[in-house]
């Protein structure tokens, strides 16, 4: 910390001060670094640094086959990590031309969904951290823990999870993985009740979150938010709804909006999104458990020259075998093409842009990351405001330091 004089020499007046909020992860959630110029408790100017991990996922991602990049997409928005998987795989099979059945597209709504509730559970529980309410954080883990057991049940993963595969999944459900889903289906709605009674009517973290952090639709827009922060602003769009993918056509749910574009709203939108999950999760239950016979064993498109073979047959068949060794080893040319693909994820839209010149590796490859975009506007939404509400603010735009270096 250092004080300076932004007055002519000679003059008389107040000073300012230099603070740098960050790198360190317990300021900032994250290693990215805000260098703010305070009068007293004052923001009077900020300026944001992007993180400090530079682990070049894009360049590395153009050497890797497909699979191998999956892994690296984890660690992208490392708390809702299957629906980066999701988006990732989303995006290969457009490129390669592959129709999932609907029981695979209805099981990676309830993981996608999972991830979401995951998501918004850290993001809302982690503002009432930051506004002194350590409780509510401390009660909701044990259901983001729940979440994690049916992750890894499904894969045998928890947060970075490498979920699925081209095509579907790589096994199928298993009982156990339905009796934890039903088991939080049960018990997490009474939970995230009680969770919104100890925030939404009280007046210590309203007056700490109304009118922080505010930003307008058009101002919003302008920067290119998508996802709650920018629902939270009035504007109503989600991917899911404009352009569905992995059958959301078939579900009925809504999208809260709110008006403000305040931590407040971004706190509702996010509540309310995490009940719309629950509900999308209980559609797409009922929907699977429709299936009946062979049916009720799908979980993958029959992609043999992208789909891994089960174990049992690389160990006793050699067709198998060449198979697996094929697409591990990345000797498999993937078709010339050009695809944009964008999943509604956890905090905003994600997107993969991907050109293919025909080799065994994209010749190109962008990841949309929406927390890029909103930690550009920071300095904006907290210019004026208090040293104490950069924080909230920093939390209610739920700004993730995977997504901030490709």
């Amino acid at each position: 910390m250092s004080d300076h004089i932004n007055l002519p020499e000679g003059s008389i007046g107040k000073h300012t001060t230099t603070l740098n909020l960050g790198p360190t992860h317990p300021a900032t959630h994250g290693v990215f670094q805000n260098i703010l110029e305070l009068d007293g408790e004052r923001i009077v100017s900020a300026e944001q640094t992007v993180g400090y991990i530079h682990r070049a996922f894009e360049k590395i991602a153009e050497r890797r086959p497909l699979y191998q990049i999956t892994p690296l997409t984890d660690r992208l928005n490392y708390c809702s990590a299957p629906i980066n998987n999701m988006g990732w795989h989303l995006t290969c099979e457009k490129l390669l031309g592959i129709q999932t059945p609907k029981r695979v597209d209805y099981l990676r709504i309830i993981i996608m969904e999972l991830a979401r509730i995951s998501d918004h559970l850290i993001c809302n529980s982690i503002v009432g951290v930051d506004t002194g309410a350590y409780t509510g954080f401390l009660y909701v883990m044990q259901y983001r823990e729940l979440i994690y057991e049916i992750y890894e049940e499904v894969c045998g993963s928890r947060l970075t999870t490498n979920i699925g595969r081209i095509g579907g999944f790589e096994r199928n459900f298993t009982p156990k993985a339905f009796e934890r889903l039903e088991k939080f289906l049960r018990e997490y709605p009474e939970v995230l009740k009680e969770f919104n009674n100890m925030f939404r009517r009280n007046r210590i973290f309203m007056e700490r979150t109304i009118g922080v952090g505010p930003i307008s639709a058009e101002r919003a827009l302008n920067y290119g938010f998508t996802g709650p922060n920018l629902r939270a602003a009035g504007v109503d769009y989600d991917v899911r709804v404009h352009s569905p993918y992995s059958s959301y056509q078939d579900f009925q749910f809504t999208v809260p909006v709110g008006s403000t574009g305040d931590c407040y709203d971004r706190f509702l939108v996010r509540d309310q999104e995490m009940w719309q999950s629950i509900s999308l999760i209980e559609q797409a239950y009922r929907k699977v458990q429709e299936f009946k016979g062979s049916e009720s064993e799908v979980y993958h498109a029959d992609v043999p020259e992208y789909y891994l073979p089960p174990k049992q047959d690389v160990y006793t068949k050699m067709e198998a075998l060449i198979w697996h060794f094929k697409i591990v080893m990345g000797e498999i040319d993937i078709p010339p093409g050009e695809v944009w693909m964008s999943v509604e994820g956890g905090n905003g839209e994600l997107g993969f842009y991907l050109i293919s010149d025909g080799g065994r590796s994209p010749y190109r490859l962008h990841f949309r990351r929406p927390c890029f975009v909103y930690y550009q506007a920071f300095e904006e939404l907290v210019k004026g405001s208090m040293l104490s509400d950069a924080i909230i603010t920093m939390s209610s735009l739920n700004l993730i330091a995977g997504e901030m270096d490709g």
